[in-house]
């Protein structure tokens, strides 16, 4: 490995401003999705479907976006889909109609790909082990204080200027993004133009999807997180409709998921100082496991109310900041010469988890039911997976006779 071109804290910076542009860019968006539907005069599964070619395009760009890194630079990567991202911010803020917006979000989907797989190829490219997790750590941190405060600064906007100053806003965010990566981001890999050659790309994915290390801890990863985005298609209607809270008192009642997540990732770092970060991964799944439970259980016993549904969802984000950390770095320590491939395999787990959960909470039609059984199956999937991993991970270990923790710089 060279020598970091950044330092550890402008790596964190750069990676969570970068890694933040999908998911404050949905969070924005959330509280106007009832109110889109009266200003459009469309159906409610119409606007969700905007969401979900979010996801699509997010999802499915991250093939392109994460080897073009490899093949072009990282630099060059982030500015091609910032600009993306402009473009679709600008034309859904223009949208005269719901097709119009559906083509905007899409877009702007595709655009903000590059963040998720760019701000993980950048750590891999510099840093391993303890450092790296503790880089993934700072950018969880970092990460959640956007997404916190967006549904709010969303709601709020929503009330005081309209859905298209939601939109204005993104476009703010995606040029002081773009901005940044010009003035402050070196090159951290050498490109390799043939890295987007089809034999050579189909090659890379082919090694990376049939890595058990990978598989299984990319669908630990994808199940978890992808239960927080089918929430973003399901809570907007179940608080604002059924529980009764205005879009803004929607966008602060948010504030218990991003700062449950928080506070897991504050509780994290300091717990790094006497345990490994793959130690802690088993007590992040215990309160996902919990949090499973408590999710089906409220649904089924208690009134709808706030607290019976933010209380369960605030859980399964803390256990989340305690799995994330090790099992993004394991599964990206096998692959330092396509790190942004590897990136993006894992974001398209990650983002296609959200689509796939979207579009079933969308086809159930019934946002409680569809909290009381898809959030509870993907916190179930995840625990498997990570059984699975363990099992590699053991495997692995007992053939090599290596006790080291699979993110040990040696590994």
């Amino acid at each position: 490995m060279t020598k970091p071109v950044m330092s550890e804290r402008r790596t964190s910076m750069i990676g969570a401003l970068l890694v933040a542009l999908g998911p404050v860019s949905m969070a924005l968006y959330t509280p106007a999705m009832p109110e889109l539907a009266h200003v459009f005069a469309t159906t409610e599964p119409l606007i969700k479907i905007t969401l979900s070619l979010y996801f699509g395009g997010f999802a499915f760009a991250q093939l392109i976006s994460g080897p073009l890194s490899d093949a072009l630079g990282r630099r060059r990567a982030s500015m091609i889909f910032l600009s993306i991202f402009l473009a679709g911010s600008l034309l859904s803020a223009l949208a005269p109609n719901v097709w119009i917006l559906m083509a905007g979000r899409l877009i702007q989907g595709i655009g903000s790909s590059v963040g998720l797989t760019v701000s993980r190829a950048i750590v891999r490219d510099q840093y391993t082990g303890p450092q790296s997790a503790s880089i993934m750590n700072m950018i969880g941190i970092m990460l959640a204080i956007g997404p916190a405060i967006a549904p709010t600064i969303g709601g709020l906007s929503l009330a005081a200027f309209g859905w298209q100053s939601i939109f204005l806003m993104m476009i703010g965010f995606g040029a002081a993004a773009l901005g940044i990566v010009l003035a402050f981001m070196p090159e951290t890999t050498t490109p390799d133009p043939d890295r987007m050659h089809l034999k050579p790309l189909l090659s890379a994915y082919r090694d990376i999807v049939t890595n058990g290390h990978f598989a299984s801890a990319a669908l630990t990863i994808a199940c978890s997180v992808g239960a927080l985005y089918a929430l973003a298609t399901i809570l907007p209607f179940i608080l604002i409709h059924t529980v009764g809270l205005s879009p803004a008192e929607y966008g602060l009642g948010m504030l218990a998921q991003t700062g449950s997540y928080l506070g897991g990732s504050l509780v994290f770092r300091q717990l790094l100082k006497s345990h490994t970060a793959e130690a802690l991964v088993l007590p992040g799944l215990g309160f996902i496991a919990l949090a499973a439970v408590m999710t089906f259980l409220s649904v089924a016993l208690l009134p709808f109310s706030y607290l019976s549904i933010m209380i369960p969802v605030g859980v399964f984000a803390f256990g989340i900041s305690f799995v994330l950390p090790h099992l993004t770095t394991a599964a990206l320590v096998p692959f330092p010469h396509i790190a942004g491939s590897a990136s993006a395999a894992m974001g398209f787990a990650q983002m296609g988890s959200g689509l796939v959960t979207g579009l079933i909470s969308a086809i159930i039609g019934v946002p409680s039911l569809a909290f009381q059984y898809v959030i509870p199956g993907m916190g179930l999937i995840a625990v498997l997976s990570y059984a699975w991993h363990l099992r590699i991970v053991a495997s692995t270990r007992h053939a090599s006779g290596d006790t080291a923790p699979i993110d040990h710089p040696g590994a």
